[in-house]
This record gives structure tokens, sequence and C-alpha cells, in this order.
């Protein structure tokens, strides 16, 4: 590692014997090019919350101004929890897959209702909360209450596979995990996650993706021309109240078995009703 950049040129000699060569590539890296978001100025354990469900699957550049945004109207659990359905589809608009902010203002309601407004500081507490799976869960952990956990996203996943999986193909998290835990050990867990992250974006700008030859890789669909885009059409052309099924339908532009698709996921998950041949945002 030298100048401040990732040392794209070689991919570690595998295994645990790979992870002091990535811990120490990846602390240099940090000390001098430390990423600054809002995000990690905080502990606030619902700051932290909301960020890591926007991050899910989008562009930091996008989530930065609808996280500040949010947090302005939602600053705790129980605004959040008592605002209505079609304010905060308004508000997370841009951000794509509507579904998370649904299960954003349930997880409210269910920390309201079943921990006391406090987000739980357990796996099995956080795990309960709609939206949570366990890499949320674990990095709620992390950056909130400075558990000692490890994890796995995908800035992470491209640091181990580059120090510790060379040469290698159908790499499984499974097999990255425990090298994550051992290098762990003896570091502070936030700003160590932190600059494995730092580290595996800049790698990823200046070589050849290592999550390729992840397991689990799939190269994102395209956006135009797919039911996200018209799930997306539907919800925005509902922002200003409700509409008939077939005013909708002109409105948003698109072929007819592709806005009924789209039209029956919302309503199987709970972001829109249809009664009457009325089509509106839940409450």
């Amino acid at each position: 590692m030298t100048g401040g950049h990732p040392d794209s040129s070689r991919s570690g000699p595998g295994t645990l014997s790979g992870l002091r060569e990535l811990q120490e590539a990846v602390h240099a890296y940090y000390e001098e090019t430390p990423r600054d978001f809002p995000w990690r100025r905080t502990r606030d354990p619902w700051s932290i919350l909301v960020s890591e469900v926007m991050l899910q699957q989008t562009q930091v550049s996008r989530v930065i101004p609808k996280y500040l945004s949010w947090m302005e109207r939602f600053p705790d659990p129980g605004v959040l929890a008592a605002a209505g359905l079609a304010e905060v589809l308004a508000l997370w608009s841009g951000l794509g897959y509507n579904r998370r902010a649904v299960a954003l203002r349930d997880a409210a309601r269910a920390i309201v209702g079943e921990f006391g407004g406090r987000v739980p500081r357990g796996e099995a507490g956080l795990r309960k909360l709609p939206g949570v799976g366990p890499y949320t869960a674990r990095a709620i952990m992390a950056f909130a209450f400075g558990t000692r956990v490890a994890f796995i996203e995908t800035n992470i996943r491209a640091v181990f596979i580059h120090f510790c999986f060379a040469g290698l193909r159908n790499i499984h998290d499974r097999d990255i995990l425990p090298l994550a835990e051992a290098a762990l050990a003896g570091e502070d867990p936030r700003e160590w996650q932190y600059a494995l992250m730092d580290y595996g974006a800049a790698l990823k700008k200046i070589a050849p993706n290592p999550n390729t030859r992840s397991a689990g890789y799939v190269r994102q669909a395209r956006f135009t021309g797919s039911l996200r885009q018209a799930r997306g059409a539907i919800v925005a052309g509902l922002a200003k109240g409700r509409l008939g099924r077939d005013v909708l339908y002109e409105s948003v532009g698109m072929e007819r078995e592709r806005f009924e698709k789209a039209l029956e996921a919302l309503v199987s998950e709970r972001i829109v009703a249809c009664e009457g041949g009325i089509v509106r945002i839940r409450d």
C-alpha cells in the first residue's frame, strides 16, 4: 500500500496467512483517507438503523441528502411510527425499493410498541424488527453499541476475497466469516468495519471487482423497463392522492402487463391498496 491507495497488484497468499497483510494495508489506507458520512458522526442507534436500511442496494451519494432530510423529519422512532405512509414514501422517493420505507416505519412501530421506544442492543431483538437481517443487525451492534461482532457486506467481502482467496472462485460468505472474525480480534469494531468498507470501496474502483468471484455474485438487473421502475412510477403517480385504476395506468405510461404485475406486487407488499377500482397508498 503506497500513496494512500489500495494495492491492486496482487490478491494475497490465501486463508489466514493473508490476514496480517490485510490488516496492515487496511489500517494504512484508513489512517490517510477515511471517508466522512453523517451517520459516522453519531452513535445514536436510530440514526444508524436508518442509514443502514437506506444504504441497502443504494449508492452512498444518493443516500446522504435523503438521510439528512429523513432525520430532520423523523428524528426518532416515535415520530416515524405516527407518520402516514404517503408522507413516508414521498420523503423516501429517489432511493428505490419502497418496501424498505414500509419496513422502516414498521420497525419504528415495533420499537415503540415492543421495546419502549429504544432500538434493541442485541442481535435477537434487532432481528425482530421488520427489514433487519443478519448484516443490518450486526452493523447496528458494531456502529451504535461498539459490540465486537463480524459481518459481511459488499465492500468488506471484496477486501477478504482480494487478500485471502487468490485465484479462487465461487467463494461463499460462510468461508469469509471466520476470517472476518479472526481479523476483528483486538480491533475497535466500529473503526475497523469502517476501515474495511473504505478500503473495499477504493479497491473496486482501481481493480476488477473481487466480488465477481463470490458464489453469491449477481449483476444488478437493468433498471429501465424493469418491474422495479414500474413500481416506482405507480407510487409516484399516487403521490397526490387516490386514482382510478385505469386513470393511474394511463398516467404512468407503460404496457398493461407490466403495470398489472407491478400493481399486484405493491398490493402484496402493503404499499398500496386497490379497492373498487380505486388505487391509493395505504395509511
